[in-house]
């Protein structure tokens, strides 16, 4: 990922979507793991959207993603249990 950000550029190379209240299915977010991976940040595609929850994958860069799907909460990141994380 080093790669992908030049010296000189200012932008991510991911438009991330951190507003749950318009969460749709596709969305690229930013999520947390919870326990030891903590502070680190991941990238996600939402796979379903529900009330209390979300369904997503690690962002792979296949579309669609070939990733096993986590359950994580519906918030502006999502955060994953490090269980399924690491399946």
């Amino acid at each position: 990922m080093k790669d992908m950000v030049q010296p000189g550029d200012e932008q991510c190379p991911f438009s991330f979507n951190f507003d749950e209240t318009t969460f749709k299915a596709g969305d690229v977010v930013s999520y947390r793991v919870d326990g030891s991976l903590g502070d680190m940040p991941f990238v996600g595609v939402l796979l379903e959207v529900h009330d209390d929850h979300v369904i997503l994958c690690h962002d792979d860069g296949n579309r669609p993603p070939k990733s096993d799907p986590m359950r994580g909460t519906r918030e502006s990141r999502p955060v994953v249990s490090e269980e399924d994380a690491l399946k």
